[in-house]
């Protein structure tokens, strides 16, 4: 990688975000929340978790690379998993989605790679919603049993667990093999005659056949005998992206078809439309709404589909692109959830600014993905692309909604931290992890092998380097070494991989207990840039507090500069702590080895500050 320092990265932008945020004065006040305590969630591939197969063969089979099942989630590696600091676990995968194996002999259909990303198929292209993947039992037979025995240990650990619901758009060939009783499989009463009708679960392109999109050669080139140029789909459905061709783009999602929610296809809605003042209503008035509405189909199959896993125990839902469904469809469905489990955890993918508060407010949400806003600027900063000033004006905009705003730097979507093509090596990604998991009340979230700085190396086939293949079989090195065959203790972890991890551990474990981290924020940013001799470009630094405990947080996104500066705490700070006069002593809760004084003079305070490349101190009075 060319080196970019960051304090030349970013100074060409240091007189222009000075600028900007010179009257910017923040005092974030906590909105009420659901809970009182900072949530973790660690996202598990789960068909590469467990795998220990280092073979690694670019689109190898289960039996040359191996893969992962429910039960290597063992007691011992989910108590590991708790003891990092962690709350809630994303089983991502968990679904019976679309791949490529021979599962016939227990009644499953083979799929066709023509229609299939992969050999191990993409997660997002579910296929039966009441089953799970059948690569993750050792008994394929008995793969739904295998699941609720992890459910059960998972909460024997004392943690709880989230899957995916993929509302927006199902796989080509949908087979609801295990639909209880009652239950009417995608499709099986629409009217293919029209492009739309509400009650339909999918839109059609009438009189015309679906055609295989122009890829590159399905499984590399390897003989199958489904690869034939043809996929019987007649009349052809929309596809999952929205592409209304019979014929899609090799970018299309291909693999799925398009769920219809009542969204005609000029874009007007079908269906009741929630009365002004609802984004104020509570998830039992919204419940009452919905009751005796006539709503599409789609809508009470996904309402079913959800309380089914509830009632297994799942304790929550990850909803993958939610805001391609109206959040009409998410308050009648998430109010349903929440009647049932009023704990339960929902959390939505969502990357429109300007819809952020209808899918929380009105779509009765609790968390969405911050990724346009924290995650984008994050990156930038340590690219040397923007100054981390801009971090403030960030949580100054979404200050009423700061707590809903789920951060991550890792998931499987996104370029790994430590790969090349984002921080470049694990230390470097040490400051972002600090602010992101401590500058607002919001959920943390970590990304398997994220905290032994796994980079994504690998080619994997279908998947390439940068990211952690979701469509492949393959193994994730790092996130082995802390395996070590099953041991879960980090035995074949290198020193600098141990390190690594303990920092994750400290942090998280902090974040958990952590009553400032649920309470306020305020910026120190901004004096400090306009007044501070040695306040170099690449630091970053704020405050949080609750009645019983005080914090300043101060991160180096620098790599390479080391940076000693008398450190500036505002008036109206001191006097929200009811600091008089004196001498304080901070200590930093992160590794409890740095301790400095914070001297309070005619109600300011100043400390001295000496900060290496990529430190951070959370600081405690």
């Amino acid at each position: 990688m060319k080196k970019i320092t960051i304090v030349a990265g970013i100074s060409a932008v240091l007189l222009t975000t000075a600028c900007k945020t010179k009257d910017l004065k923040m005092n974030i006040e906590q909105q009420d929340s659901d809970s009182n305590k900072k949530e973790v969630v660690y996202q598990v591939f789960t068909r590469l978790f467990g795998n220990q197969n280092t073979t690694n063969k670019p689109w190898g089979t289960i039996e040359e690379n191996g893969v992962g099942k429910f039960n290597d989630f063992t007691n011992t590696a989910l108590k590991e998993i708790k003891d990092l600091g962690v709350t809630y676990i994303w089983y991502t995968g968990v679904p019976h989605h679309a791949l490529i194996r021979d599962y016939s002999v227990i009644g499953i259909t083979n799929d066709d790679p023509e229609v299939v990303k992969g050999r191990a198929g993409s997660p997002y292209a579910v296929k039966d919603y009441y089953n799970v993947n059948p690569d993750l039992a050792v008994n394929p037979a008995n793969r739904l049993q295998e699941f609720e025995a992890l459910i059960a240990r998972t909460h024997k650990a004392g943690l709880k667990l989230i899957i995916d619901i993929v509302p927006n758009h199902i796989a080509r060939k949908y087979e609801g093999k295990s639909n209880p009783v009652g239950v009417r499989d995608f499709g099986a009463d629409d009217d293919t005659t029209v492009e739309y009708k509400r009650d339909n679960n999918f839109y059609y392109i009438p009189n015309t056949r679906f055609e295989i999109p122009d890829t590159d050669r399905p499984l590399n080139g390897e003989k199958n005998p489904l690869v034939d140029g043809k996929f019987e789909e007649s009349p052809a459905k929309w596809t999952g992206n929205g592409s209304r061709m019979a014929k899609p783009d090799r970018n299309d999602w291909y693999e799925t078809i398009k769920v219809n929610y009542g969204i005609r296809p000029d874009g007007s809605k079908d269906f009741p439309e929630l009365p002004a003042g609802f984004d104020t209503k509570s998830y039992q008035e919204h419940f009452d709404f919905w009751k005796g509405k006539d709503v599409p189909n789609s809508w009470d199959k996904f309402k079913d589909i959800a309380l089914y896993w509830s009632a297994k125990g799942v304790d929550g839902f990850r909803f993958d692109m939610a805001e391609m469904v109206p959040y009409e469809f998410w308050s009648y469905m998430n109010s349903a959830i929440k009647v049932n489990n009023p704990d339960a955890f929902l959390l939505a993918e969502v990357y429109n600014p300007k819809e952020y508060r209808n899918y929380i407010h009105l779509g009765k949400m609790d968390y969405l993905y911050d990724k346009v806003e924290t995650y984008d600027k994050l990156k930038d900063i340590i690219q040397g692309k923007a100054l981390p000033d801009g971090l403030s004006e960030i949580q100054n905009g979404m200050a009423d909604i700061e707590h809903h705003m789920l951060h991550f730097l890792d998931n499987h979507d996104e370029q790994r931290l430590a790969s090349v093509e984002f921080a470049g090596t694990p230390r470097k990604g040490k400051p972002l992890m600090v602010v992101s998991a401590t500058v607002s009340s919001s959920p943390t979230m970590v990304y398997f092998g994220q905290e032994v700085g796994e980079a994504g190396n690998e080619n994997a086939g279908f998947g390439t380097h940068s990211r952690t293949s979701i469509f492949d079989y393959i193994g994730v090195p790092n996130h082995q070494r802390w395996m070590n065959g099953g041991k879960f203790d980090g035995g074949q972890l290198t020193q600098d991989e141990k390190e690594l991890r303990d920092f994750y551990k400290k942090l998280l474990n902090f974040s958990l207990n952590s009553s400032a981290l649920m309470g306020k924020y305020q910026e120190i940013q901004t004096v400090n840039r306009q007044t501070t001799q040695g306040y170099d470009s690449g630091i970053y630094a704020f405050t949080r507090w609750s009645d019983t405990q005080k914090l300043i947080v101060i991160t180096n996104f620098s790599w390479l500069t080391a940076s000693n500066f008398e450190l500036k705490i505002p008036s109206d700070i001191i006097q929200k702590w009811n600091l008089k006069d004196g001498n304080y002593t901070l200590t930093d809760q992160l590794y409890n080895k740095s301790s400095v004084q914070l001297q309070v003079v005619n109600g300011e305070g100043k400390a001295q500050i000496t900060i290496a490349p990529s430190e951070s101190f959370i600081y405690q009075l």
